[in-house]
Formats: structure tokens, sequence, C-alpha cells
């Protein structure tokens, strides 16, 4: 159960994070600063929560994590759900917080960062457009997670490569339909916003769990298979090492 309730933390803390930077603060920092607000929060808990559940905090990723058979199929279930209830609530406290601005705010008209194509996107960009976006980036995100807790990646660094990729990600598509990535993250700004956000919704759950299958294809052909381990053994592995050094101090 703790592994469950780490996992809606996290994907809270993303969400609010993330989504909440760019309601919130959007018109100060940028989408720079919504892209590095991203990463920094994936990775601050890829240190938190990723010796207990791996941090997948997004549906692709365990997915993806599911394909490469380190994780078994209740657990991605159970995740699933937390990921999708953690940015649900983190959806409605950015909203609770956005409508105590002078004069308001209305998620169905300035969108609570909510994903979108078309009409509804940053920069314009048509539904084709936003889809292979959306198919590519996971896939770069879940590939990432896959390696940077492989057994024999560098023990300790796995926060800052996917942390990075994140943050990378989003500065190439925040312009494209506001970066999912995601299907938790897209699925709790829209749940608010409602009409055109729950319409388009769908690219946002369909794309970036196709990404993250290509994703598990792609580890499965570079990967050493008598190498498999846990995204959560992994992420132990730090304090294994650090336990270790320990003992050999004189």
């Amino acid at each position: 159960m703790k592994k469950y309730f780490a996992e809606l933390v996290g994907t809270f803390v993303l969400v609010f994070g993330g989504v909440g930077s760019a309601v919130l603060a959007g018109k100060h920092i940028g989408f720079e600063g919504v892209a590095f607000a991203f990463g920094l929060s994936l990775l601050a808990m890829v240190y938190t929560i990723g010796p207990i559940s791996g941090c997948h905090i997004n549906p692709a990723v365990t997915l993806g994590v599911l394909l490469a058979r380190k994780i078994n199929g209740k657990d991605a279930v159970m995740y699933v759900i937390a990921q999708v209830i953690g940015a649900i609530i983190a959806a409605w406290l950015i909203l609770t917080i956005a409508r105590g601005v002078a004069g308001g705010y209305d998620a169905s008209i300035a969108g609570l960062g909510a994903n979108g194509f078309g009409a509804h996107s940053p920069g314009l960009f048509s539904m084709h457009a936003a889809f292979l976006t959306e198919i590519i980036l996971t896939m770069f995100l879940v590939l990432t997670v896959l390696g940077s807790t492989d057994v024999k990646a560098p023990v300790g660094f796995a926060g800052i490569a996917i942390g990075l990729v994140l943050t990378l990600i989003h500065l190439v598509s925040i312009p494209v339909d506001n970066t999912s990535v995601n299907p938790a993250r897209s699925i709790g700004p829209a749940l608010f916003v409602g009409g055109w956000a729950i319409q388009q919704l769908w690219l946002f759950i369909v794309a970036p769990l196709i990404g993250g299958a290509i994703a598990a294809g792609i580890y499965a052909v570079i990967h050493a298979p008598d190498a498999r381990i846990s995204t959560r053994t992994a992420e132990r592995a730090l304090a294994s090492e650090q336990e270790e050094r320990g003992r050999r101090k004189p």
C-alpha cells in the first residue's frame, strides 16, 4: 500500500509543481520556467519516492516498465489508479488557488494548463503534429527511465537523467500542445476544464501509451537480458552503495 500512496504523492507533486507553475506563474517564468518546473519536480520525486515505488508517476512509464517485465500487472493497475487520483487532487488545488486572483479564474476559458491541439495549442499545431510529438517524446522519457535505472547504469544518477529529459521534452513541446507525455497529468486538468479538454483528452492518453510501448520495445532490443531488475530495486542501489562506502571508511 505504501508504494501506491507514494505514486499518488509523487504524481501530485509533479502536477502541482509543473501545471501549477504554468497556471500560477506562467506569465512571469515563461515556457522555459515551466519546463524546468516539471523537470525539477520529477527529479526531486525520483530521489524521494524512487526507493519506495520506483517513481513512475506516469501511466506511460508504468506501461513501459510493465512491458519490460520490471513490475507485475496488479501493481501496474494500482499505480495508474494512484497516479490519476494524485493528478486530480493537484489540479483541483491549483484551480482553488487560481480562483483567488483578482477578477477570479475560469478554468474553461483560461485552460488550467490542459493539453490541447488545433485552436487549443499554444502554437496552433494540428492534431497530427501533437499526436506524433507525444509519441516521440514519451518514448524519450520512458526509454530514459528504463535505461537510467538499469542495474548497469551509474548508481545514483537516475534522477538527474530523468529530470533533465523531462525538461528537454517540455522545451520542445510546450508550444505544440502544452506537453503531456503523461496521461495522468492530462486527465487532472481536463476534468476541471471540461468541454474541449475532455474532447481532446483521448490523444493525450493514447499517444503517450504508444510512446511508452515503443520505448519498452527499443529497450528490449538494446538491453542485456540478464540484468533485468525493478526500477524500485535500482533506486535502492544508491542506499546500498552508501552503506558499502560507510563500511569502507577507516
